[in-house]
């Protein structure tokens, strides 16, 4: 049994920045989520992806800014329990200011208030329907990229039509030993800019378009992928060389029991008081991408600040005769500062 002031569940980078927000108004925090490390998508799907709207960051790979804000926490001492999902909500008392939280490990935290930085919930990768690829999955076939120099000098088939395939396709194209692109149909579906400079890659032959065809098998030993066979819908087949395949077909989310809090759900969303972040349950707040309203712009940014708004309006709450005189952190530092 823990106590803390704050559970948040979800450690992406909103629910990473709201430690620190809490923690400088002196809430202490503890942390749930399903994946086994902190940085919630950007670090698990997209390390080595550049993200270009964080201010006062030109350009930072989603693992970096994960690293960073973990640092940024570090001070106010969180506890995490990760690889744990949040499996039952219990409250103690009609004043929304304690509650019971228990993880699917058995860990049990009581807190004075809860905040949801859950994104779209826990999520695993689509797997395309394909014999014997569980031999294959984390050595030859992957469905996300930790690291683009694993594909150096490799023969890289590549399967999908959205962004992630294309935006792969193109960076790969620069160090792979050949770059094939399997799609069932001849548009892709993703940004214009980048659909037409696939199209001129492959006219270049840099990379090669394998449309329309759709996977049909895969060829190789204890894990070693040596081809990929594809075919169309009348029958025609075809063998592609591969060291590597990289299927992205998207992404199953799963907000698993926090749909059944009673919190409003919308189309995936809990409905918040843009002012608070607070939901349709005293001493509960949503912050990131799960929380909705009117105009809500699904960016980091949102998010980091609706994680100021939700500890500042979680302090006036579990405190309301207490004075709380803001201060930039300029002045007022973070503990062991010794500027």
């Amino acid at each position: 049994m823990f106590e803390t002031d704050v559970v948040i569940i979800g450690a992406g980078p909103v629910g990473l920045f709201s430690i620190f927000e809490c923690g400088m108004l002196k809430l202490k925090c503890h942390v749930f989520d399903a994946l086994d490390a902190t940085g919630g998508q950007c670090a698990a799907l997209y390390p080595e992806k550049p993200i270009y709207d964080i201010p006062a960051h030109p350009h930072i790979a989603g693992a970096d800014l994960a690293s960073n804000l973990l640092e940024q926490a570090k001070p106010f001492n969180p506890t995490f329990h990760l690889s744990e999902q949040v499996v039952r909500l219990e409250a103690l008392n009609d004043q929304g200011s304690l509650f019971e939280i228990e993880g699917s490990s058995g860990t049990i935290v009581r807190c004075k208030s809860i905040i949801i930085a859950a994104g779209v919930g826990a999520f695993g990768p689509n797997r395309p329907p394909l014999d014997g690829i569980e031999s294959f999955e984390g050595k030859s076939v992957h469905y996300y990229v930790k690291s683009r120099e694993v594909y150096r000098d490799k023969h890289v088939v590549i399967a999908g039509g959205g962004d992630s395939a294309v935006d792969w396709a193109l960076s790969l194209s620069e160090i792979a030993a050949s770059v094939s692109v399997v799609h069932r149909r001849a548009k892709f579906r993703a940004a214009p800019e980048s659909e037409a400079k696939l199209k001129e890659l492959s006219e270049q032959g840099k990379i090669r378009l394998v449309v329309p065809f759709q996977l049909a098998s895969l060829e190789g030993c204890d894990g070693v992928l040596t081809s990929v066979g594809v075919e169309t819908l009348d029958g025609q087949k075809e063998m592609l060389k591969a060291d590597y395949m990289l299927a992205f077909f998207g992404l199953s989310m799963n907000l698993g029991p926090i749909t059944e809090w009673e919190l409003g759900f919308t189309n995936n969303n809990i409905a918040i008081d843009p002012m608070t972040g607070a939901t349709n349950r005293s001493g509960i707040y949503a912050i990131g991408d799960v929380a909705t309203y009117p105009h809500k712009l699904k960016l980091i940014l949102t998010g980091f600040a609706e994680a100021a708004q939700a500890a500042h309006a979680i302090r006036s709450h579990l405190y309301p005769d207490e004075i709380v005189h803001f201060e930039y952190s300029t002045t007022k530092g973070v503990p062991g500062d010794l500027n």
